[in-house]
């Protein structure tokens, strides 16, 4: 049967999501809220400092990003295939804008400070949205073509270089983790051939290692800004145990692993963590999840990963279930998309890969990246209205390649 509303389950999940970040941020700013405010202070710009300065952005964070998830909801869903094309260009356009006039933040350059704007925009985030939208117009209208490495894989991979190239420019290979799955994955759901996949993953891989193998040798006056890509990989490959005694590991990693093996299964308490008075950098951001673990416990972290699965599993069956080609293919990216940002800011916290600046979905502060996360959670559930779920209960394998006649 065809649904008539959007699938609340998934709703009421991110919304949950949402509140428990506001709440974990609330406790784990204090000391960084009261740092950042006795320096405006000391500027002139505030009359004493304070403990919720991260607490209120995020709240004008959450309003807007509600504020858009509603227009997205209500609007046709034939209008993102209609503006696929000028979506993607002004992804592109955005990208290329920030290597001009971009803020540079821990030796980045992604960010715009907006006027009149409460925070700064990182284009990367949006560009993601638009990726997807353009990926899934791409695959709709050379689906009889796309098994072809000429016409379909080619010109296919080719959007993502454009933007990958852009991405290392800034640099930003987080991004380019991210955006790697989701492209694989559309491509799969779209009937692409697997081998032309495996082909392209042998380039990658020995492109990396070359350009790893390169930096890894570099004399001290030869290092750039991308040789901290290499400093994060040593990290990732050395024992935590060894790295943190020898000193070798990064700071910022080592006091996230004392934070989550100090939570152990129940955790110290909430409000009780010890790491975030100072001793662990980005606590409000890309490392919530680690103060999650100090104070909440092993449990509760077992019931966060949970959720993010249950949303994993829901949009796969919403992509399975659309009525829509060009809704199949975007709710495969969007899905994917927040599954991968999910369990890699996981997996940085519990150093089984390499630092990335990438934030919690819905619970790591940041505006750019709830804001576009709010976008592409709005579409998927303006999807969901369209979905016939009778079609797929009985069905195993989300992940079923069923070609389109």
């Amino acid at each position: 049967m065809q649904s008539k509303s959007i699938d609340y389950s998934i709703f009421f999940i991110v919304l949950s999501l949402i509140v428990f970040g506001m709440i974990m941020i609330s406790s784990v700013s204090v000391y960084p809220s009261f740092k950042v405010t006795s320096f405006m202070v000391t500027k002139g710009l505030l009359v004493e400092p304070n403990n919720y300065f991260y607490l209120l952005k995020n709240i004008t964070h959450v309003i807007l990003g509600f504020l858009l998830f509603a227009i997205v909801v209500k609007t046709p869903f034939s209008f993102f295939e209609k503006y696929a094309k000028h979506i993607f260009i002004a992804g592109i356009s955005s990208l290329i804008l920030v290597l001009f006039i971009g803020a540079t933040y821990n030796g980045a350059r992604g960010w715009i400070n907006v006027p009149f704007l409460p925070f700064s925009i990182q284009p990367v985030e949006f560009m993601k949205f638009g990726l997807i939208i353009y990926l899934a117009y791409f695959l709709k209208r050379r689906r009889s073509q796309i098994a072809d490495f000429y016409n379909g894989f080619l010109p296919y991979m080719f959007n993502f270089v454009i933007i990958m190239f852009l991405l290392v420019l800034q640099p930003d290979f987080g991004s380019i983790l991210i955006c790697t799955p989701l492209v694989v994955a559309m491509f799969f759901v779209g009937w692409g051939n697997t081998k032309h996949l495996l082909a392209s993953a042998w380039v990658f891989i020995i492109f990396a290692l070359s350009i790893y193998g390169l930096w890894k040798h570099s004399t001290p006056t030869d290092r750039n800004s991308f040789s901290y890509i290499t400093d994060r990989v040593d990290n990732f490959l050395a024992d935590n145990q060894d790295a943190i005694r020898n000193k070798t590991i990064n700071f910022q990693t080592e006091q996230g692993l004392i934070a989550i093996g100090s939570g152990g299964f129940f955790g110290l308490g909430f409000g009780k963590s010890i790491q975030k008075f100072g001793y662990l950098p980005e606590v409000e951001g890309d490392f919530i999840f680690s103060v999650i673990a100090e104070e909440l416990g092993f449990l509760w972290v077992l019931f966060l990963v949970s959720l993010y699965l249950y949303i994993w599993w829901r949009g796969f069956l919403i992509a399975e279930a659309s009525q829509d080609i060009f809704g199949k293919y975007v709710a495969t990216g969007i899905t994917t998309l927040l599954l991968t940002q999910a369990f890699i800011n996981i997996g940085v916290n519990l150093n089984i890969l390499p630092l990335t600046g990438i934030t919690l979905p819905f619970i790591s502060y940041g505006g750019s990246s709830l804001l576009s996360l709010m976008l592409a959670m709005g579409v998927l559930l303006n999807i969901s209205r369209t979905a016939d779920f009778a079609k797929v209960e009985n069905k195993v394998g989300l992940f079923r390649r069923n070609k389109v006649r």
